[in-house]
């Protein structure tokens, strides 16, 4: 045994140890840093001491470094620009600057091995015949006071720089010390023509980048349900917590500069499954030991405990998810929104199918039936140049972070070609074809036989991916982006699109089962929480002849993942029908007790029968999602002054309502708090105000979440004008 544990140790240690391996260790932390030397001798060494100047990094929110680089929102203290556009620094030497004697350059090291070659070393000199890939010059002088603008590569590496001042001496190069003050944070730059991020639309680059509010659509396509997010992107350490993901990813930073990678290393790290990454995943409806994702109102509380914790955050579906990887994204500066799908295809089994299994009467066959179809799912769409794509495949790319498959190996998907997803091409990375499923999937009904056989009954080919919603720019409204994502049902360029992905390996149901002469019609239906519901389906003979119908109509408790949690209903009516007769059948009345069981407040009824005539196949779906109650807050705007904002909730049932919390923050204004009630009484008022501080003028909005474990999804908002 003690033979084993030393080898165990002796196989570690070789695992770990860089030598013979690479000369340095792989700098893969923007927090680590090695300073470079302060003295490069030419000859003996001559006077000590760092060189006699002060630098300003004119950082401050009035500068025109911020405003020019459209930085002027981030809550820092340090200078942040973006990369591929010029910025200046003032550098105050002891003596006036004369540019035929003295000879000096700003240098910027970013990581622990700063080399030129990779770089993490680029020095920048004012002289035209020493230019490097980050082009220097000087724009004034001014007695003792040289302007120096610096433009870094459109191409360099993202993320937190520091920033020396070397000057030639005749005994050899003397650096100024490292200063906080003068490090530098540098972004992708979607308004610079040569960043891979380039996005030639100004109302786009606004909310794709700009816009710290957001609204996510969820519910169901027939009654969509929208709550406003706070993204917080310029909020304080937000920065720096994007940055740590990165480096907890151990990515190196020499790659950082390359949008794809940094986007699909970030779409493995949102999620923990395999890294521990930022969220944890739970749709299991027990949020005990963290909070409910219906919860959260915003990122930022998320994003800075996964930095002070160093810990996955407790817990997240899948728009929290997306929102969150939205401000990742945006933060860098990279162009990005939250995508919503309705009726999305989680299939098993890696083809175009999704495929629901029914017994010889016609039921059916939970045991069997796998795939699930989401109610709505949620991703995220990043602007990009894809030089990795042959051309007109840069633009949209769908990334997202819920952990649902791995992708080489790790729960990741993207970046995708919305360009290549809309015309069939599987073969380009990343991760087409499990996208392409999501929205082109077709809704198969087999009929299980004794045997095992398996006969398809029924294929509905416009189910899946029914409408893809995204915010408006510049507006409070969504929109219909479906038509980026795939062709018109039945046109001659959607059965191209689906013979080509067919040919790249995609496997979908061929057969065409002639659809049954009788037609079940489910009704649409606005519920709320507590009333009652009456549900009735309408039967239809539209044969010359007399038809009997034997149907299961089966309603269940389900996640919005199509997943059933619970069956609370399950009826088996005949219907006999003369020709042409249309006859309305009853099948539940349901008291308001039993919509509080469920997570998110989802009934899904499924109706499916069997033509005793012609033994054809009838089939109908509904999802019916439950209206809440009104979370009510208001506010007060004052112009530099304290500004309370009051958030109001009275429990309109006949049972306590016990472990409640309350969430509020807004973009800009005020920073997330929570209260948490431990009962609230029937009919009890809840009243929360809180006092603060707006940080800076312009228009935004309260955000306000109500959750306990018999009530989800509670929220509120109030828009707002703070005046300058």
């Amino acid at each position: 045994l003690a033979e084993m544990k030393s080898l165990n140790r002796e196989v570690k240690f070789k695992v770990n140890n860089n030598k013979g391996r690479a000369a340095a260790p792989t700098a893969n932390s923007n927090m680590d840093s090695s300073d470079i030397p302060e003295y490069e001798y030419f000859v003996a060494p001559g006077p000590r001491g760092y060189p006699p100047l002060t630098v300003d990094m004119k950082h401050h929110h009035e500068d025109t470094n911020r405003t020019s680089h459209k930085t002027h929102l981030y809550n820092l203290d340090s200078l942040v620009v973006r990369r591929g556009q010029e910025f200046e620094v003032n550098i105050k030497f002891n003596r006036p600057y004369k540019p035929d004697e003295d000879k000096f350059a700003v240098e910027f090291v970013i990581g622990s091995s700063p080399e030129y070659s990779k770089g993490t070393y680029m020095p920048v000199f004012a002289v035209k015949e020493r230019q490097t890939a980050w082009a220097g010059r000087i724009t004034e002088t001014s007695e003792n006071t040289v302007t120096m603008a610096v433009t870094p590569d459109p191409g360099c590496i993202v993320g937190k720089y520091h920033m020396y001042v070397a000057i030639v001496t005749p005994y050899g190069i003397r650096r100024t010390k490292r200063e906080k003050s003068r490090d530098l944070y540098i972004l992708f730059n979607p308004w610079a023509a040569d960043d891979d991020v380039f996005l030639n639309d100004e109302s786009e680059r606004q909310e794709c980048v700009m816009n710290e509010m957001g609204i996510i659509y969820h519910g169901s396509y027939d009654d969509i349900a929208e709550r406003t997010w706070n993204f917080g992107q310029f909020n304080v350490g937000i920065l720096d917590a994007c940055l740590y993901i990165l480096d907890r990813s151990q990515m190196p930073i020499t790659s950082r500069g390359d949008v794809v990678k940094v986007v699909r290393q970030a779409s493995a790290m949102l999620n923990s499954r395999d890294d521990d990454g930022v969220l944890v995943g739970n749709w299991s409806g027990d949020y005990t030991y963290g909070v409910a994702p219906t919860s959260w109102t915003g990122s930022t509380d998320i994003l800075l405990s996964y930095q002070n914790t160093r810990s996955p955050v407790c817990y997240a579906q899948c728009w929290v998810y997306a929102a969150v990887f939205n401000t990742f994204l945006r933060c860098l500066g990279i162009p990005a929104r939250v995508v919503t799908n309705y009726f999305s295809a989680h299939d098993n089994n890696g083809n175009l199918k999704t495929d629901i299994i029914l017994d010889e009467t016609g039921r059916i066959d939970r045991g069997r039936t796998k795939d699930s179809i989401w109610n709505y799912h949620c991703w995220n769409e990043c602007y990009m140049a894809r030089k990795d794509l042959p051309a007109g495949f840069g633009g949209w790319q769908v990334v997202d972070s819920t952990p649902q498959e791995t992708s080489d190996g790790m729960y990741r998907c993207g970046p995708a070609s919305v360009n290549a997803i809309k015309h069939g091409q599987m073969c380009y990375p990343y991760d087409a074809p499990f996208v392409f499923a999501e929205v082109n999937s077709d809704v198969v009904f087999y009929m299980r036989g004794k045997e095992g056989t398996m006969e398809p009954v029924k294929v509905n080919r416009s189910h899946v991916g029914r409408a893809v919603y995204t915010k408006t720019p510049g507006e409070l409204t969504r929109k219909d982006i479906t038509d980026q994502y795939k062709f018109p049902e039945d046109s001659t360029e959607e059965r191209t699109v689906l013979e080509k992905a067919v040919a790249f390996g995609c496997t979908r149901e061929e057969s065409d089962p002639l659809p049954a002469d009788v037609d079940l019609i489910l009704p649409s239906v606005e519920l709320a929480v507590g009333q009652d519901l009456e549900l009735s389906v309408e039967f239809v003979n539209r044969s010359e002849q007399r038809r009997t119908v034997e149907a299961y109509v089966s309603g269940s408790v389900v996640y919005y993942t199509g997943v059933t949690s619970a069956e609370f209903l399950f009826t088996t009516p005949r219907v006999t029908l003369e020709p042409g007769q249309s006859e309305y059948n009853q099948v539940a009345q349901l008291c308001k007790g039993l919509v509080l069981i469920m997570d998110q407040a989802n009934l899904n009824f499924i109706v499916t029968g069997k033509v005793k005539e012609t033994g054809q196949i009838v089939t109908a779906m509904k999802v019916v999602t439950l209206r809440k109650p009104e979370l009510i807050v208001s506010g007060e705007p004052r112009v530099h002054e304290e500004m309370t904002a009051t958030v109001q909730f009275t429990n309109p049932f006949s049972f306590n309502l016990k472990g409640v919390y309350v969430r509020m923050e807004g973009p800009g204004v005020m920073l997330p708090s929570f209260r948490y009630y431990s009962l609230l009484a029937p009919n009890t008022p809840l009243v929360w105000t809180e006092k603060f501080y707006p940080q800076r003028a312009g228009t935004t909005r309260i955000i306000a979440s109500l959750d306990c474990p018999a009530l989800r999804q509670i929220y509120g908002e109030k828009s707002i004008t703070i005046k300058p």
